[in-house]
């Protein structure tokens, strides 16, 4: 999820450049390049505020010290249902079911928005396909287990289950971004 209102956000930053802040969990992290990218989308000039995780990130949100930020949903949900904090949006191409009356970025006015946090599994170079194949072929039927599907849709996540080579697809795209 992001904090974020793409039209009042961007009208806000292009009338006054670099006065606003967002807060990330580090320098390169997804929070800081989900910035940086928005930034490039909208045309707006703000600075960015390196943090040493989310929790750091959400308490000067929360004091006012930063404007914005972009968060993974599971930290942030709980002060935006409590009234502390306004989610705008979500940066993903789709709605979050956790919050599925929150639009997405897009929707809210910056058409082309589109940037997720997702976790993959990795093996050396050089390991036999054949093992590689298998681990994935494993890790997908694991993925989309009942049980495991509803546990991390309780945290936010949406899992995905794809092939190695949809995988490399897609490592690829995001490397292009």
């Amino acid at each position: 999820m992001t904090v974020v209102r793409s039209i009042a956000l961007t009208a806000l930053a292009k009338a006054k450049p670099d006065a606003l802040n967002f807060g990330s969990t580090g320098v390169g992290s997804g929070s800081h390049l989900a910035g940086e990218l928005f930034k490039i989308m909208s045309g707006t000039l703000m600075t960015h505020i390196s943090y040493k995780g989310m929790g750091p990130a959400i308490t000067d949100l929360l004091g006012g010290q930063t404007q914005f930020i972009f968060a993974t949903i599971l930290p942030i949900t709980p002060h935006v249902r409590s009234g502390r904090l306004r989610a705008l949006g979500v940066s993903s191409e789709k709605r979050s079911s956790i919050l599925p009356d929150l639009p997405t970025i897009a929707e809210a006015g910056l058409p082309g928005y589109n940037t997720i946090s997702w976790t993959g599994m990795f093996v050396p170079t050089g390991v036999p396909h054949a093992i590689s194949e298998k681990l994935n072929a494993e890790v997908v039927k694991i993925i989309h287990q009942a049980d495991t599907r509803e546990r991390l849709a309780s945290d936010g996540a949406e899992p995905a289950g794809t092939s190695a080579r949809e995988f490399d697809a897609f490592i690829r795209s995001e490397i292009a971004k």
